[in-house]
């Protein structure tokens, strides 16, 4: 039995299809592990998204190929957002490449690997705009918690990113389907699902002339066993009324939602081709804690963008001041070629970079300002390990892999499930708190 190793780079969607790859690999025969040494092969799934995750994910490569060439592994095998972006370049700069899958092809990895190992080059780049294929997974995540994937592709056009080119064109996956797959995730145990895909709310625009993610979320929620069910990526203007209220009327869909705005400076938004306007945004996130009590909010932003200069910044980094976002993830600037806004004019990176880390010095304090808020309060925490000191897991306020843990200390606590927590005080700005008893 050959061992094949994976790798995955990037985001969570991509993340689903490294667990798609690595089911259709088991299904195969191959021993599949997350341990790459000694490998008959690796697999990396990579981010081609900015400038960052490209160099991260040529180190990979580079790192791999070092290992190939001690002898710790035999082949490498490439697939994602990478591949598919520099398909013309990779094998002619990255050599030690033995096989390369586009976005399109991820059903493909089992020829991949068969035919690396068999000392053969392979490529395979299918339509990136195809139905998303219906693969069962193998959930690397957690024993509870499970991204579930609604859509893949966009159809946004921002000016400054690549993902429509790289990913295609915006496809929801048929509404059975996804219930399909929900159901048998909590048939395994998960108690949590994650709804993701580049732009959740667009979910059913293009399968049923209609967005539908309301009545999805409806019909999850009827799923027996779910507990939470936790939204990311909601474009803002398209977050309606009756979205709102589903939201509201159903214990099961946290409270937590994810909107990514990347500015508010209404001549930047529409440079970048972002729809809506800066007083949009204000008005969507004062209702939304007017009908969502104790809503925990995270945002995507991005300075430096084409067009910001000492006004623009000033008027974004008030806007954060005065909203308290909880949750906010920054990025400088990165032009990306063959995108809209790398021939514009915009600030330079160390402006950029500089302008980054004062918003990230304003969010370090709203955090820490919200996580001492919640002293007091008591909160149904998910718990998923014990540090040696304190049990942790997280909360409604917390999701995994990109925000912070709640800690706490008690006897009889149930693991790998949910137990009632006490916030007392705070921990390196993290809620810390004890078990209540049942």
């Amino acid at each position: 039995m050959n061992k094949v190793g994976l790798i995955s780079l990037g985001c969570a969607k991509n993340l689903v299809n490294s667990e798609q790859m690595l089911y259709l690999l088991r299904e195969a025969g191959y021993e599949i592990s997350g341990d790459t040494d000694g490998a008959d092969a690796v697999v990396v799934n990579t981010c081609g998204f900015i400038e960052s995750a490209k160099m991260e994910a040529i180190e990979t490569i580079l790192a791999l190929g070092r290992a190939k060439k001690d002898g710790r592994i035999k082949r490498i095998i490439v697939a994602g957002c990478l591949s598919e972006r520099y398909k013309d370049e990779m094998l002619e700069e990255l050599p030690e490449i033995d096989a390369l899958v586009g976005v399109g092809s991820y059903q493909d990895i089992v020829a991949a690997v068969r035919t690396a190992l068999g000392g053969k080059l392979y490529t395979k780049f299918g339509d990136n705009s195809i139905p998303d294929p219906e693969v069962d997974r193998v959930i690397t995540t957690s024993s509870v918690w499970a991204y579930l994937k609604i859509a893949e592709g966009c159809d946004n056009r921002c000016a400054y990113c690549v993902i429509p080119d790289i990913r295609g064109r915006f496809r929801s996956r048929p509404l059975e389907n996804i219930l399909r797959e929900a159901e048998e995730l909590v048939s395994r145990g998960i108690r949590e699902l994650i709804i993701v895909a580049q732009d959740t709310t667009r979910y059913g625009l293009d399968l049923y002339g209609e967005r539908r993610l309301a009545e999805l979320l409806e019909k999850l929620c009827g799923i027996k066993d779910l507990k939470w069910i936790r939204l990311h990526y909601l474009y803002p203007d398209e977050i309606s009324d009756m979205l709102i209220d589903v939201i509201a009327k159903n214990d099961k869909i946290l409270k937590y939602l994810d909107i990514p705005i990347q500015h508010i400076n209404g001549g930047i938004l529409q440079r970048m081709c972002r729809r809506g306007t800066g007083a949009d945004i204000r008005a969507l996130f004062k209702k939304l804690r007017d009908r969502l009590p104790g809503v925990v909010l995270r945002t995507s932003l991005i300075t430096g963008l084409p067009g910001e200069g000492e006004p623009e910044f000033k008027e974004l980094f008030d806007f954060l001041k005065d909203a308290k976002i909880e949750r906010a993830g920054v990025f400088p600037y990165s032009p990306e070629e063959g995108t809209k806004a790398a021939v514009m004019e915009y600030p330079d990176s160390e402006t950029a970079c500089a302008r980054a880390e004062a918003i990230m010095a304003l969010q370090s304090g709203i955090l820490d300002s919200f996580s001492k808020s919640r002293i007091g309060s008591v909160t149904p925490v998910l718990v998923e390990g014990f540090d040696g000191t304190y049990y942790y897991g997280r909360s409604y306020a917390e999701s995994p892999e990109i925000d912070g843990l709640v800690y706490f200390s008690g006897d009889n606590v149930k693991m790998n499930d949910f137990n009632l927590v006490r916030i007392n005080d705070t921990l390196d700005g993290e809620p810390l708190g004890v078990l209540v008893e049942e």
